[in-house]
């Protein structure tokens, strides 16, 4: 199956829409008997404990969450600190709430059904008080697993036909996706969940990067086969997502002195049985890149996308970026999802300030140039003071806010957001809107993950802005066409990707 044959992602978005009509014709529910286990285990490996003190960086979150972090010919090699803070801000377990059932473990990026069902791996060379070598992060006792000893970097440069940003870490992260984790409630639509989860992830571990001054990438291009091989997994059941480069040394990977060999490492199942959605596998099937020449391929066409010229009445956005004192730590510590909104109005500044620290840019081998996005920003803002209530879209060019039709919009947002309260009672709901056929043209079907997981990255960006400002968020779905016919005619030929909803919240937890 051809990435070019785009067709694919085409009819997965269409099949897995939601309507009006579909979700009362639906007759799903969830077995609670053959719930997922929410932590990859394999049994009998040693851990590795990782050290769990340290001091808060100096940077504020707000100045993290805007940073594009730059390459620098200086080495930036982490520490193990440095990486076990870089991994328990990005996927560590930060909160434990005890029911009568049992204990509940939330971690510190959002997570669709608060599901987990990306990993995190670690493919270093020598570091500081950690051998080369391939690892698991496990959250659940904080601690890595070694699944091979030795520097595998050079693997992974191939696999990436050898760009720079990762022939140059010290050490590279890893993300996979495991389809029954979160298809135990989400099903076949899982598959966008893969990039909304993994993209908050990836979220904290660029503005960790940047507090820790680490340079990162975000890189996509990669040869998927090579890489289900090194971390040993059941390409049936788990699949790699996304590689982050994390700091740069001049000493380059040699090749690994033994071949890359299967291990068939025994782990845990994550439940009794699990129930295939074959759609999730033949889109990723169809994602995939495999060899050298499509690998260059992807890393050269990066769409070219522009909005059209304002035509409504329009707002120049006001952000204060030093307006939250607070560390990037302090704020996901206390980070979670909000599960109820006041209706009362946030300020246009602290609307401004979420928008433009999020909508910087994005470190990413398919984002060319720097600071270009594929997702476009369209809002609803029901309650913000000195913006009259209506319609909007964000001309990141200029940094203004253009009305596309005036009026209270709160029913409609809350029907647009799967008639759920949060969008309704938000003081502004935030779009992600893509032109699907613009994008998968120059990327082929993998960018369809890059489009899912860049909007998830921006809803990441969000989660912390507003958090920062101790506002609340959270991430919603939505039905798919009504989105997209509520801001038309300017949204036409579009498709919604992602939902955040801001305002003064009650913090829950995902």
């Amino acid at each position: 199956m051809s990435n070019r044959d785009t067709e694919t992602a085409y009819h997965y978005h269409e099949q897995t829409k939601h309507s009006h009509r579909s979700v009362r014709s639906d007759a799903h529910s969830l077995d609670f008997s053959n719930q997922p286990v929410l932590f990859k285990t394999y049994p009998g490996l040693k851990h590795i404990p990782l050290p769990h003190q340290w001091e808060d960086t100096e940077i504020t979150a707000l100045s993290a969450v805007s940073a594009v972090t730059s390459p620098t010919k200086e080495d930036r090699v982490p520490s193990l600190s440095d990486l076990a803070r870089l991994l328990y801000y990005s996927a560590g377990i930060i909160k434990q709430k005890k029911y009568p059932g049992g204990t509940l473990r939330f971690r510190a990026a959002s997570c669709t059904g608060a599901l987990y069902e990306v990993e995190l791996y670690v493919v270093c060379g020598d570091l500081p008080e950690l051998p080369a070598g391939i690892y698991h992060f496990s959250p659940k006792d904080f601690a890595l697993y070694r699944l091979r000893e030795g520097d595998y970097r050079a693997v992974v440069a191939q696999a990436s036909g050898e760009e720079p940003h990762v022939v140059a870490a010290p050490a590279l992260i890893l993300s996979t996706g495991t389809y029954w984790r979160n298809a135990w409630k989400y099903r076949a639509r899982t598959y966008r969940h893969f990039g909304w989860d993994n993209g908050t992830i990836v979220a904290h571990l660029l503005a960790m990067g940047s507090a820790l001054q680490l340079p990162t990438q975000l890189v996509l291009g990669f040869v998927d086969r090579e890489l289900n091989q090194l971390l040993d997994l059941d390409s049936q059941r788990e699949v790699t997502l996304s590689i982050v480069s994390l700091g740069t040394t001049t000493q380059n990977a040699n090749e690994p002195s033994t071949k890359v060999e299967v291990l068939d490492l025994p782990t845990l199942p994550l439940a009794e049985r699990e129930v295939d959605y074959p759609e999730m596998r033949t889109l990723h099937s169809a994602t995939t890149l495999l060899s050298d020449k499509e690998v260059t391929r992807w890393q050269g066409e990066t769409p070219i996308h522009t909005l059209p010229a304002t035509e409504g009445p329009v707002w120049k956005l006001d952000p204060d970026p030093e307006r939250a004192p607070d560390s990037i730590e302090k704020v996901i510590r206390r980070r979670g999802s909000s599960r109820q909104f006041e209706q009362k109005p946030i300020s246009f500044q602290e609307l401004s300030t979420m928008l433009y620290c999020s909508a910087q840019g994005i470190s990413a081998d398919f984002l060319e140039p720097a600071g270009s996005l594929l997702n476009d920003w369209y809002l609803i803002v029901n309650a913000v003071e000195d913006l009259p209530s209506g319609a909007y879209v964000l001309h990141r060019q200029g940094w203004l806010l253009e009305l596309l039709k005036e009026g209270d919009f709160r029913n409609e947002a809350g029907f647009l957001g799967l008639e759920q309260r949060l969008p309704a009672d938000a003081s502004a709901s935030i779009f992600f809107l893509a032109d699907l056929e613009a994008i998968l043209k120059p990327l082929g079907n993998r960018g369809y993950r890059a489009v899912q997981l860049e909007a998830g990255i921006l809803g990441g960006k969000l989660y912390l802005a507003a958090y920062a400002q101790r506002l609340g968020a959270t991430g919603l779905t939505f039905y798919d066409d009504a989105v997209v016919e509520f801001f038309s005619p300017h949204a036409q030929g579009k498709s919604a990707i992602f939902l955040m909803a801001l305002g003064h919240g009650q913090k829950g937890f995902s």
